[in-house]
């Protein structure tokens, strides 16, 4: 089976090809700090997560960067709000985006480089780019000569000629000194009471873009796998990326530019001004179980808007629910099916191929989390069967493998029960359960009802439940 891809830089799907073999370099454009995360931030760290763990269960090595961006005009706006430091509030929401992202689940990357460890790598980029003519400097600014880079465009499908005209309109100081309307910042000079840093153009502080097309350089290489961010990114920030390290290089900057949708509150956009922006930690706070916000933005097509509703999250913990009971359904039931060794391979391996046929079609999680619904929700209709038959009508080969691959590809998508779900409700075993029944029946037979029903009640208090049938016959469960 072959992983193919869509490529924003083509648009079209392709064959995922790695520079080495087996090695996936994957740098994600990250937050910047200045504020709470958001479901949009949400989506965009899950998505390349999982995707980060697909690769590894293929079998790549995978280094993954994710940087932070703590250089910033919102950032600054809001430490003067605050009347405080850019450090102080880039190291609290720092610290507050580990908080949230480990509340989802989402594991960490392999390094979170930040703009303010960069500069040198950022200044010498910049020079270069000086040098090669495709930056000048003007008034202790350094902007790019976006005319120079004949490729410019490329991946956002813009033409240049409209975004000079789309911005010959703008008059104010900092227009003034660009030598077109086009041009972006590489390096700003300083302004009064605003943190800078020494450079070869006087003291400032870098531009957004330059920032990342030196941290993917310093830490991955000249040319990476893959490059991900959220779709709002590919113009102007990917863009410019492109236009900064490729004339430096001149090598492509990624092999592949992928890219997730946005997400809609109610079919609106999300913005504090409409009152439906909503935080990660506001969200989790309802309170909502985590796997079913993963379990909502999974069920979607990453390239695809997604709409969060109070219906589709009521629906997506629906679904978590019935993806719990298949993962619980080894530890509830692996004793009386005499589940002693692992499954064979050869009955694991075409639940996992039928998987990862559907997952290698560009990420197609979606299509992989049916055959997950599919096997849990056959899981737990065996295990009603069990309950009130004392039987399946599947054999308990089989049901191991199944409920086995659905363990195995449940952590590929990260989906976990968490330890307290998994614990039993009672100390008592098993003997012990089935003593208190006998005790009970004893009891109907002697028409002693109120023991029998102490006893029941009792085992209920416990999270036992019995199940009366004809015959005299008794059957229970944990809760």
């Amino acid at each position: 089976m072959t992983l193919v891809v869509y490529n924003t830089l083509t648009r079209r799907k392709e064959v995922f090809q790695t520079i080495e073999p087996e090695r996936v370099f994957l740098y994600c454009c990250g937050i910047t700090v200045y504020d709470y995360c958001h479901l949009g931030h949400a989506r965009t760290c899950l998505v390349w997560d999982v995707v980060r763990n697909y690769l590894e269960w293929r079998g790549y090595r995978v280094q993954y960067i994710q940087n932070f961006t703590d250089i910033d005009d919102k950032i600054l706006n809001r430490a003067k709000a605050e009347g405080t430091s850019m450090e102080a509030v880039a190291e609290r929401f720092i610290e507050a985006y580990f908080s949230d992202m480990e509340s989802l689940k989402i594991k960490r990357a392999d390094f979170y480089p930040r703009a303010t460890h960069s500069l040198d790598g950022i200044k010498k980029l910049v020079a270069q780019l000086e040098q090669k003519g495709y930056a000048y400097a003007t008034e202790g600014d350094v902007y790019y000569a976006v005319s120079r880079f004949v490729d410019y465009g490329k991946l956002s499908g813009r033409k240049l000629e409209d975004l000079q005209a789309g911005a010959s309109g703008r008059v104010d100081a900092t227009e003034a000194k660009k030598k077109d309307p086009s041009d972006f910042a590489l390096w700003k000079g300083a302004k009064p009471g605003e943190p800078s840093w020494e450079s070869p153009w006087g003291k400032g502080r870098p531009g957004w873009h330059i920032e990342c097309s030196a941290m993917v350089k310093e830490h991955l290489g000249e040319t990476i796998d893959i490059h991900v961010g959220g779709s709002d990114l590919i113009f102007p920030h990917h863009e410019n990326e492109i236009a900064q390290s490729e004339a430096v290089t001149g090598k492509p900057l990624a092999n592949y530019w992928l890219h997730n949708g946005m997400v809609k509150v109610d079919g609106e956009k999300m913005s504090k001004s409409l009152g439906n922006f909503t935080t990660i930690r506001d969200l989790l706070a309802r309170p909502v179980d985590p796997m079913a916000v993963r379990l909502f933005i999974l069920q979607a097509h990453y390239r695809k808007p997604i709409d969060f509703t109070t219906e589709a999250l009521e629906a997506a913990t629906g679904g978590w629910q019935t993806l719990k009971e298949g993962l619980l359904f080894g530890e509830i039931y692996s004793d009386r099916l005499n589940w002693d060794s692992p499954p064979s391979s050869s009955l694991t391996e075409p639940i996992l191929k039928r998987f990862q046929s559907a997952v290698d079609d560009d990420f197609n999680f979606a299509e992989g989390l049916a055959i997950l619904f599919e096997i849990a929700k056959e899981l737990r209709r065996q295990g009603n069967l069990l309950l009130h038959q004392g039987q399946t009508s599947i054999d308990s080969v089989s049901l191991q493998a199944q409920w086995y691959s659905l363990v195995e590809l449940a952590g590929v998508l990260g989906f976990s029960v968490e330890r307290d779900a998994k614990e039993e409700p009672t100390g008592l075993r098993d003997e012990e359960i089935e003593t208190m029944i006998l005790q009970r029946q004893q009891a109907r037979q002697q028409k002693n009802y109120a023991e029998s029903d102490r006893l029941r009640d009792h085992l209920q208090a416990l999270g036992i439940t019995l199940i009366d049938q004809p015959g005299g016959v008794t059957r229970w469960h944990r809760e």
